[in-house]
């Protein structure tokens, strides 16, 4: 088996032992050459006791007028029209940094509910796309249906906040809805519906939809087991990042170990991680390398590995 030697100070190992450990110096080099100022002020409140409100702040100039986020805040819908794939990340580095402000979600949830979809939830992606580049993936669906990604993540993060408003109402009764029926999700479906089943308040109707669809990952190998499996693959931490995560007990620990190790190794000579989707477009790919650096330290760091 092939060993990748590093420094004890560029990657590391814990006192002789066989966990690999992240470079933050190192990837702290690398945010200040190559991130957002929205990835480096995240990295500052993580990991070095910054401030909530620059994050706020940061978060906050990527918000329209109509209340929702847009201007590549999702990096691959680089158009500056809200969408509620950008509405999902502003609430979710705000909830991690714990910046979050009441005004700046409820703006943000109010405008979901003009552009819901007729059933409620949210949309996968609004046609404004169109109004500047974007990867080809996010395509508006026919019909403009409500999305089980979309409407399950952000429907996840307002209930892990105690958000109140009719929007989460409309969306849980869609989420319900659809993992009632849920057979054959995909990968990314699946994001949406753990985020929901790991927040719902309901906990015993969401521990029982669980034991239904959870194991959906591995019977329809939407997991990749291996650390090393190529092309764009979800791997256990992916779909579980932290110890208390619901979907964690689907996963023994040799397995979540050997995923922490290929994370932690992944780490590259200029101190940043990489993806493994395609890379479309330069900008769109600097914005993700950012954001998946400091979200790859927070993973490891978690669980311990930092």
């Amino acid at each position: 088996m092939a060993v990748l030697v590093k420094t004890a100070a560029r990657a590391g190992w814990w006192d002789g032992g066989m966990k690999k450990t992240p470079d933050f110096d190192a990837a702290a080099d690398f945010l200040a050459g190559h991130g957002r100022v929205l990835d480096r002020r995240m990295f500052e409140r993580l990991f070095c006791g910054g401030a909530a409100e620059p994050v706020r702040d940061a978060v906050a100039a990527y918000r329209n007028a109509d209340g929702g986020f847009g201007h590549a805040l999702e990096p691959d819908c680089r158009a500056a029209a809200s969408q509620p794939a950008a509405v999902e990340m502003a609430l979710r580095l705000l909830d991690l940094a714990g910046a979050w402000d009441e005004r700046l979600v409820r703006d943000a949830v109010d405008w979901l509910v003009s552009v819901a979809p007729a059933e409620g939830g949210a949309a996968f992606v609004e046609p404004t796309v169109g109004q500047g580049p974007h990867a080809p993936w996010w395509a508006p669906e026919e019909g403009h249906p409500a999305s089980l990604i979309q409407t399950g993540q952000l429907a996840g993060l307002l209930y892990a906040r105690g958000f109140a408003h009719p929007w989460l109402e409309r969306a849980t009764e869609v989420m319900w809805s659809r993992i009632a029926t849920l057979t054959e999700p995909g990968g990314y479906e699946m994001f949406g519906v753990l985020a929901f089943l790991e927040n719902v308040p309901d906990r015993g109707r969401a521990e029982a939809a669980f034991d239904r669809v959870g194991p959906l990952l591995l019977s329809r190998s939407l997991v990749a087991l291996d650390p090393g499996a190529p092309g764009e693959t979800h791997g256990p931490l992916d779909f579980a990042s932290l110890p208390t995560s619901i979907a964690r007990r689907l996963f023994d620990q040799a397995t979540i170990d050997a995923h922490l190790d290929h994370l932690a190794g992944a780490q590259r000579d200029d101190g940043g991680w990489m993806f493994n989707w395609a890379a479309w477009s330069p900008a769109a790919e600097s914005d993700w390398r950012g954001f998946l650096t400091v979200d790859a330290l927070r993973v490891l760091r978690a669980n311990g590995r930092a």
